[in-house]
């Protein structure tokens, strides 16, 4: 029998002190490696088995270091969070406080940025170490709310012993990841926690919505940021008779002029004023604005054509893509989910969809929102040289994969299908 996140909620509203109980038999049988009662919910299962992986004590626990003010202080005014703060505490911390929980906002590495709420409850997270500044991450604390939302991008109910650490078995905490609507980039976690006999199950609900709701309000923010920099952009603009593009520091666009309209473009991280290449507009003058750049291209090159791709896979632990065109070349070093998914689209040059892809890297088509943050970190460097709907490289590029001499060395630490066949057979992509 599996618990599904129903079933606690159902036997919580009706008797917590038994679901606390049931939970708590199958934890301690789980991790002393025998048959538990009933079976944990997958993904409370999968994040004990990496809490244990990553030697967190389950029986102790341990208290995480703080931040220093200064550092919190640094990583609030930094943060994407500050900018939806007002919205999360008017749309959660008046209930929050009035069932007795508290609010945490934590950033992507799990350490807590704020904390608001019920006094009484406040005080009995201190005694957990769950304060500003701490580490609440997984690897550090084990499965909670705000580490194992972070691990997994989707909304978690952790109630009572599905805790990790003993410590936390008397309380429930719900969080939901926020990320950034322009990149899919996790920005942090939003979390609803209290004490165990105040859980309610419209908990769950209730905080992912209001964090896909912070996620629309970014999404505001940024298309107004563009509408202030296309009005700045006007003048400037008019006065161009060639090709140009207005982007933010991001490199989405504002405005454009002689050229058809593309959403982004990627931008070098450390793209500065002055004649500089670009992938999607070749050798181009790049000038500053309040808040973006203006992107005078000197020839065409947005298409791709007499462009040369190489996708280099020969090294176990190190790959790289490399583009070479009429006026210039450039290389980028790939981590191993983008190498894994650039070699598929080597391998199937017609295209893949996002679901196809979530198909052949996770073996679960429903991963599609983790294929677009993916492949939208791709398009930042490689920019117009890749097509999507379906992803593909673009048809005028010439795309050269090199392979390991021997193929049981190409990607090893992949499980997608096309490329566990490549490395036990004959071909090339």
């Amino acid at each position: 029998m599996v618990l599904s996140a129903s079933d606690v909620e159902r036997l919580a509203a009706v008797d917590t002190a038994r679901a606390a109980r049931v939970l708590r038999e199958v934890r301690s049988a789980r991790l002393a490696g025998q048959r538990a009662p009933v079976a944990p919910r997958p993904v409370i299962e999968r994040s004990w088995e990496r809490a244990l992986r990553h030697g967190v004590d389950p029986e102790h626990g341990h208290r995480p270091g703080l931040l220093s003010e200064q550092e919190v202080r640094g990583r609030r005014e930094s943060s994407e969070l500050r900018h939806v703060l007002p919205l999360l505490r008017e749309e959660l911390l008046t209930v929050a406080d009035a069932a007795r929980h508290i609010m945490a906002v934590a950033d992507a590495d799990g350490r807590v940025l704020w904390r608001e709420g019920s006094g009484p409850v406040l005080r009995r997270a201190d005694a957990l170490g769950f304060e500003v500044g701490a580490d609440w991450s997984e690897e550090v604390v084990g499965t909670n709310g705000v580490g194992t939302p972070v691990v997994v991008r989707e909304p978690v109910q952790v109630f009572a012993s599905e805790h990790f650490a003993r410590s936390q078995a008397t309380w429930t905490c719900t969080g939901a990841p926020i990320t950034d609507p322009r990149d899919g980039r996790l920005l942090g976690v939003v979390d609803v926690s209290g004490p165990l006999e105040m859980a309610h199950p419209a908990t769950l609900a209730w905080v992912g919505s209001v964090a896909k709701l912070a996620e629309a309000r970014l999404r505001e923010r940024h298309l107004a940021s563009l509408e202030r920099l296309r009005a700045v952009a006007a003048v400037p603009l008019a006065r161009l008779a060639g090709r140009a593009l207005v982007v933010d520091r991001d490199g989405w666009t504002a405005a454009a002029t002689g050229m058809p309209y593309v959403s982004r473009i990627g931008l070098p991280k450390s793209l500065a004023a002055g004649r500089r290449w670009l992938p999607q507009l070749g050798m181009c003058v790049v000038e500053p604005l309040a808040g973006g750049w203006l992107l005078r291209a000197a020839e065409r090159a947005a298409e791709g054509g007499g462009t040369r791709i190489v996708l280099d896979l020969t090294r176990r632990r190190s790959w790289s893509v490399a583009v070479s065109g009429a006026m210039g070349s450039w290389s980028h070093e790939l981590s191993p989910r983008h190498a894994e998914l650039l070699c598929l689209l080597a391998v199937r040059r017609a295209g893949l969809s996002a679901a196809e892809l979530a198909a052949e890297v996770f073996g679960d088509v429903g991963r599609t929102v983790t294929v677009r943050a993916e492949m939208s970190r791709v398009r930042r460097y490689l920019g117009g040289l890749l097509d999507h709907r379906p992803y593909r490289f673009c048809e005028n590029a010439e795309v050269e994969t090199l392979l390991p001499a021997e193929p049981g060395a190409l990607l090893p630490h992949s499980t997608a299908p096309t490329l566990v066949d490549l490395r036990t057979g004959p071909g090339t992509p």
